[in-house]
């Protein structure tokens, strides 16, 4: 490192010293005869730097710093720094009820937070042994497949926008404007839905939500494959995409990588598929699946998903039986709002589960993950016996996917970061947990 990259770094606050020791130390992409070369020749001039992206730049996805060592354009060296978001969600479970702590995984993959929800619940069911009536599984499914489609429109838009086309932007986001109106009327709010409950769910679907649906999958199906018109052939976007942040299948399972990084690498892994849960061993889908491993690779299988998420869906309307929406245990879910507001019984056991919740048995431990739009996203509980978790951890995907991105940038020019950053579509609020 040059003496004027030290001063940049002298300037840092102390927790930075971390930083500056890992990207001295960090092997570089150089083969090393092509470094001998370099320190055995007294006229090349040294055009390394270093150079922060981030944690404050819109292509970052959220507060992620990128710190980079420059050989000219070319990225020599990288680290991530991340918690500049952290929040501690982990440790403020442990002072929550179980279901509290809903609105909290609302704001974790806060493009997906039905996934988030859904992905909670489930693992509290698992600990606490409750059965959740079919016909609440089936919505749940329709709502983390909306989810899903909502995730990737805006890394679509936003990814398109990155690399400087601005049309895409605006369709999708029209996309996700039709999804909250769906969200909204089903649960009453658009973006932080906090609609599934332990035993089941909020509240049902009317008939009028269920029309939004079918309208919604039925226009889009045309929508989707419009986009896929107008860039699977398009010069610029393909050369944009093409061999950039290209990881192999065995590098890509050595990194950690998860959902459609994973697949877009040749790894046909999709736990509904491998470890299916709610609905989805009954339901007929493929898994999108790409082996060149790039950022077109990625982009391939998040549009593809989109088209299987609308055929997922019109399975579940037509397959959507009618009965409960949650379990009918006052010790194991609120009862509904009519219960609450009509009878004695009703209130007493809403103020009894406002206290207490769901009590799993002392000692109990379990852990859920389900397919959430980025990857799996999985909740490992333990229980103390009271109505809250002794303790809560987050296999989050996000963080999963960038410990990819390091490796994926080195040897890349630095006018890829940006491309690299959205195929890996991280979210900073799922990844500082």
């Amino acid at each position: 490192m040059t003496s004027a990259n030290r001063d940049v770094f002298a300037f840092w606050p102390r927790h930075n010293e971390a930083v500056r020791r890992r990207v001295e130390s960090k092997d570089a992409w150089l083969d090393s005869e092509r470094n001998t070369v370099r320190e055995a020749s007294e006229d090349v001039l040294d055009h390394r730097m270093t150079l922060n992206i981030g944690p404050q730049h819109p292509a970052t996805h959220g507060v992620l710093r990128c710190v980079v060592q420059l050989d000219g354009e070319t990225i020599e060296k990288c680290v991530l720094d991340i918690g500049y978001l952290h929040r501690g969600v982990e440790k403020l479970a442990e002072s929550k009820t179980y279901q509290e702590f809903m609105p909290y995984t609302d704001r974790m993959d806060y493009l997906a937070p039905y996934a988030n929800n859904v992905a909670w619940c489930m693992a509290v069911e698992k600990l606490a042994n409750i059965e959740v009536p079919e016909r609440a599984e089936w919505i749940r499914m329709i709502m983390c497949e909306l989810a899903r489609i909502s995730s990737h429109m805006l890394w679509l838009g936003v990814g398109l926008m990155d690399a400087g086309a601005v049309s895409v932007f605006l369709w999708t986001f029209q996309g996700r404007e039709d999804l909250y109106a769906i969200f909204d009327e089903i649960s009453g709010a658009r973006f932080t839905v906090s609609h599934s409950r332990i035993g089941g769910l909020a509240t049902d679907l009317s008939p009028r939500s269920v029309e939004m649906i079918k309208d919604f999958v039925t226009r889009y199906e045309e929508v989707v494959r419009g986009w896929q018109k107008l860039l699977n052939r398009n010069r610029i976007w393909i050369e944009r995409n093409r061999n950039v942040g290209t990881v192999s299948a065995d590098e890509a399972v050595a990194l950690g990588l998860t959902g459609p990084n994973l697949r877009g690498s040749g790894v046909p892994y999709d736990i509904r598929i491998f470890e299916p849960y709610l609905k989805y061993d009954e339901v007929d889908f493929v898994i999108p699946l790409r082996d060149e491993g790039d950022c077109l690779a990625r982009y391939h299988v998040r549009v593809e998903e989109m088209l299987e998420s609308l055929s997922i869906i019109r399975q579940c309307l037509d397959r959507l039986p009618e009965g409960p929406i949650r379990t009918d245990d006052a010790k194991k879910a609120y009862p509904s709002k009519n219960e609450t507001y009509y009878s004695m019984e009703g209130m007493i056991h809403t103020f009894m589960y406002t206290e207490t919740g769901v009590t799993p048995p002392k000692g109990a431990s379990a852990y859920h993950a389900i397919e959430s739009p980025k990857g799996e996203l999985g909740f490992y509980l333990e229980s103390d016996g009271t109505g809250h978790p002794w303790r809560a951890r987050i296999n989050a995907p996000s963080f999963t996917n960038l410990q990819g991105l390091e490796s994926m940038m080195e040897g890349h020019p630095v006018a890829d970061v940006v491309v690299l950053i959205g195929s890996i579509d991280p979210v900073m609020g799922e990844a500082d947990k």
